[in-house]
């Protein structure tokens, strides 16, 4: 038996509607008026960019925060939910962008945690893992239901997420980025249970900053800008003009790759390197890269193609098997992270949330951390030069904030990302490594982070960025290097098209 909800047939009238929506937070205003309907059977996407107020929004219907005005029509009726939990009862569920899993839990008790199956004697802990067994093979995706969450990489972590609100049997599914995480072998599964939920009734909201990708299974399209709903049409109406002008205005072009200048000297150099994973096998299969001061090379690679894992082990992070990294010609293979920062070699992480971010510290915190040693005398630091540097980083990655002291959970993902890249350009980098960096961010952000790219690429940094968007290898990358299985399948010039890196990596070219 399917693990996945039955419910009533398609017939694609509204079940949900928001009726001039407005959320404030002080004198902030986060959502002005909107009004929007979700139908029974097919896919609503809110498109927007960071900022916008489409997570509020999604909250707001979630009953995890109510508005402060207008209201919410369920099934012709008005409510207001008290608690995400009052919502759930009524048949409305959450994916959140940022995961909200427990790590030291195992997939099991994740899916069914607060809500555990109980019999006169206890919980049937059986009955769980062979429901949790029914969704993984649901979703296509071979986990062992007792396996530990933080045993997992980031997008089986995201599976698992989906999973769990999968198991609640929905009618309307609100999922905020479910794909951020995920390779594109993943992303046709959920699409296919999409379809399949569809089917049977249930309604999706959705929520993506991939448009391109959003677009394969969108029946209503909502553009939020600035809390203003800004337009809104049935799918046979839009294209991917029409999404980005709504969103962002005429002028989306991430950026190409700088000019007018020579690159140097050759500033990171990977040779013969091999990364293993717990099984013994070849992550990283005795690669090699050279990357010279000022250039820009991108790495492209389905999941799975040892882009992240090729990363961590130059910074440090995953331990090389053989070869060497050699920073302008000194080996720093046995030096620690904290040494090959301090050497000028810099990573940004994937996971911006459980590696590049520390939740309990401010903005500021969050942007000297990394280069603390800058403002320490003697046995304390300085707190004017911490100021100075966090100021200067604000003003120089254009964070959008209150300032050094707000909370960091107060920004929008995109800021988010941005105060990682400026925690680590503060160390003044040589060499600085970006891993996915403009994952769950929307295209505005990403025009914002490929210019800081360049910008900085233009005073002499080698910037090495690894992506599994194909349309981001076109942008500022002067070499697009692709990787498959662990080695590299081809390397490109900027001249080159979307078929051929993706020929290059084994991945079909979908219409």
């Amino acid at each position: 038996m399917s693990a996945l909800p039955k419910a009533a047939h398609t017939d694609g009238e509204a079940v949900m509607s928001a009726r001039n929506v407005a959320k404030f937070f002080g004198s902030v205003r986060a959502l002005n008026g909107v009004n929007f309907d979700i139908h029974r059977g097919q896919v609503t996407t809110l498109f927007g960019e960071n900022g916008a107020g489409k997570s509020t929004l999604m909250k707001i219907l979630a009953g995890i925060q109510p508005p402060t005005s207008g209201e919410i029509i369920l099934d012709g009726e008005p409510v207001r939910f008290s608690s995400s939990t009052e919502a759930r009862n009524r048949g409305i569920s959450i994916i959140h962008q940022e995961l909200s899993l427990a790590p030291n839990l195992s997939v099991r008790d994740n899916i069914f945690m607060g809500r555990e199956i109980r019999t006169a004697t206890g919980v049937n802990f059986a009955e769980e893992a062979r429901l949790t067994k029914a969704l993984m093979e649901e979703l296509e995706e071979d986990i062992d239901p007792m396996t530990l969450v933080e045993d997992l990489r980031l997008g089986q972590q995201q599976i698992v997420e989906i999973a769990r609100a999968l198991s609640v049997n929905s009618r309307i599914l609100i999922m905020d980025e479910p794909t951020s995480a995920l390779s594109a072998t993943e992303v046709e599964v959920l699409f296919k249970v999409i379809r399949d939920l569809k089917s049977r009734g249930v309604s999706i909201v959705y929520i993506s900053h991939h448009l391109e990708e959003a677009l394969q299974i969108t029946d209503h399209a909502v553009v939020l800008r600035d809390g203003n709903m800004t337009a809104k049409a049935p799918r046979s109406e839009i294209d991917l003009e029409w999404i980005v002008r709504n969103m962002v205005g005429d002028n989306f072009d991430l950026g190409s790759p700088p000019t007018g200048y020579e690159f140097g000297d050759v500033a990171l150099s990977i040779d013969d390197v091999v990364v293993t994973e717990a099984s013994g096998a070849n992550v990283v299969d005795h690669m090699s890269l050279q990357v010279r001061a000022g250039e820009i090379v991108c790495i492209y690679g389905l999941m799975g193609a040892g882009r992240t894992e090729l990363l961590e082990a130059v910074a440090g992070r995953g331990e090389l098997m053989n070869g060497k990294v050699l920073l302008e010609g000194e080996d720093v293979s046995g030096a620690t992270i904290a040494e090959r920062i301090a050497k000028g070699l810099s990573l940004v992480p994937e996971d911006r949330q459980r590696d590049g971010l520390v939740q309990t510290m401010t903005v500021g915190k969050n942007l000297s951390l990394a280069s603390i040693g800058a403002f320490v005398k003697g046995c304390f630091t300085s707190p004017q030069r911490e100021r100075e540097l966090v100021d200067e980083s604000i003003r120089r990655v254009t964070v959008k904030t209150a300032g050094g002291g707000a909370a960091i959970g107060s920004l929008s993902g995109g800021n988010q990302q941005k105060v990682v890249i400026g925690k680590m350009l503060a160390t003044n980098p040589k060499v600085l490594l970006l891993d996915e960096p403009s994952r769950g961010i929307d295209i505005g952000a990403k025009a914002e982070v490929f210019r800081l790219i360049a910008e900085r690429a233009r005073q002499g940094l080698a910037v090495i960025y690894s992506t599994s968007e194909v349309g981001e290898c076109l942008s500022v990358a002067h070499r697009i290097i692709v990787m498959a299985r662990g080695k590299i399948s081809a390397e490109f010039g900027p001249d080159v098209s979307k078929e051929q890196i993706m020929a290059a990596s084994g991945e079909s070219v979908v219409e």
